[in-house]
């Protein structure tokens, strides 16, 4: 049955109460942000203790991956039309729920039900953030400035992530890196209940498109286990192909679904949106290439030098620091040139570091942590930087009613780029001589890196398809 719904209204708050909110939106971020990397250095543990069978660990990471990427468009959706604020409540006492039965969990299928729920708060919490930031903030250096500060603290959760869990691992055991969520996520709940404009009641003018959402969720959450599944089961195994023929087949009714709703999922006038469509192929790249990186040099760091999980924690935290300030040049420059300079120095940046790293891993005396510097230091920089263009790109023009779905677009093509991506990388780094296991790996990831670079060479070439946007000063 169709439900009959309306878009809430999000009127500004004051001026002067602006600050606590974005506080809260980033709070936010960086809880998705830690969620998604914390859990990686408790693996061990994890498998240890709940006895995971041969390659069912990785469904620890991937059922995470995987609920979010089907998600993000019914959850962007859902936040223009039942409420930014209600969705985002919602989606936080989600994370605070299966935060703690994930942490007092004694059984492997529990564990992973418990990451699949957790991506599912994803898939609502993330578009519900970046919609309440743009219809909270009005289009320009104010907005600018607020996905600067956003940008940071996903920047820094997905780095520190690393360190904190280590930290807790080794302190508490691997049930902390679940229970750690329960307070963050509640008082972030509480916190966007009492801050956040009110959702207006529904009314009868629009209608939730539930064909659509189900085809596309169906569509987006094969793929991506196709993508997850591909570079250990094989391109051509059964479970492969038959999850990429339903994504075909699912995508292809949502692309005939949509061409016939009243009030389809994904709006046409969405489609024809350059500077929307624009970031969601930066997005996809971005995600390909930037986003890729800390899987290779954590290789490089544990297997290659011994590090350990607290170590390799270590080795990010100057990442993390420049990645920061990378957006908040971003949202500057963003203000003072306009995005397509934004993204396309950032990207420049990035390519220029990711060289050089391919060029450290190949010197002599490669093994010192101080050779990497030079190419952390402008891949960081700069992936700071095209993180926060891109997000003011793909709210750009977009009316606040459609603000949740455009970015539930954009993030869906992060997920997606990201799993493509990390699956052709891993294929490069096995091809051509190298691999990422045994003898061949320091040649294997420097094959990543290469090819990392040139990804991120043809992002800059995307962000040039961007019109030139006149600059807003002031504010």
């Amino acid at each position: 049955m169709t439900a009959i719904l309306s878009p809430p209204a999000t009127p500004a708050p004051p001026r002067q109460h602006l600050g606590l909110p974005l506080l809260v939106l980033a709070a936010a971020q960086l809880v998705i942000s830690l969620d998604f990397n914390i859990v990686y250095v408790a693996l061990p543990a994890i498998d240890a203790d709940l006895g995971f069978g041969g390659q069912d660990l990785q469904w620890v990471v991937s059922a995470y991956v995987v609920a979010t990427g089907g998600l993000l468009l019914l959850g962007g959706r859902a936040a223009d039309l039942l409420g930014r604020r209600r969705m985002f409540v919602l989606a936080a006492l989600l994370y605070a729920g299966s935060s703690l039965v994930g942490g007092l969990s004694g059984s492997a299928a529990v564990l992973v039900a418990v990451r699949a729920v957790q991506g599912v708060g994803g898939a609502l919490l993330f578009p519900a953030t970046v919609s309440l930031i743009n219809t909270i903030h009005e289009e320009g250096p104010s907005r600018n400035r607020a996905l600067a500060v956003w940008g940071a603290a996903g920047a820094g959760g997905l780095c520190f992530g690393s360190l904190l869990g280590g930290v807790l691992v080794e302190t508490f055991g691997w049930p902390a890196v679940f229970l750690v969520n329960v307070p963050l996520a509640g008082a972030i709940a509480l916190a966007g209940w009492l801050l956040f404009p009110a959702d207006r009641p529904p009314s009868r003018r629009r209608r939730f498109d539930v064909l659509g959402a189900l085809t596309a969720t169906t569509g987006v959450t094969s793929l991506v286990v196709a993508l997850v599944r591909a570079p250990e089961a094989g391109w051509g195994s059964r479970s492969v192909t038959g999850c990429a023929a339903l994504a075909a087949l699912s995508l292809a009714l949502f692309a005939l679904v949509e061409s016939r709703a009243r009030d389809p999922l994904v709006p046409a006038r969405l489609l024809a949106h350059r500077s929307l469509i624009t970031a969601m192929l930066l997005a996809a790249v971005f995600s390909a290439t930037f986003s890729s990186m800390p899987y290779f040099l954590t290789l490089y760091f544990q297997t290659l030098h011994g590090y350990g999980a607290f170590t390799t924690g270590l080795a990010f935290l100057l990442p993390a620091v420049l990645i920061a300030a990378g957006t908040q040049a971003g949202g500057k420059a963003a203000s003072a040139f306009g995005a397509r300079p934004t993204l396309l120095g950032g990207m420049l940046l990035g390519a220029a570091g990711a060289a050089l790293l391919g060029l450290a891993l190949t010197a002599p005396g490669s093994g010192s942590y101080a050779f990497l510097l030079p190419g952390t230091v402008l891949l960081s920089l700069g992936q700071g930087a095209a993180w926060t263009g891109i997000w003011i790109t793909a709210a750009a023009g977009v009316a606040p009613a459609d603000q949740g779905v455009a970015s539930g677009m954009a993030s869906t093509a992060l997920q997606v780029g990201g799993a493509v991506g990390l699956a052709l990388l891993v294929g490069a780094a096995d091809s051509g001589g190298g691999s990422l296991a045994g003898a061949g790996l320091l040649d294997g990831l420097r094959t990543a890196v290469f090819v990392i670079a040139a990804g991120i060479c043809c992002g800059a070439l995307v962000s040039l398809a961007l019109r030139k946007s006149p600059v807003r000063t002031g504010l």
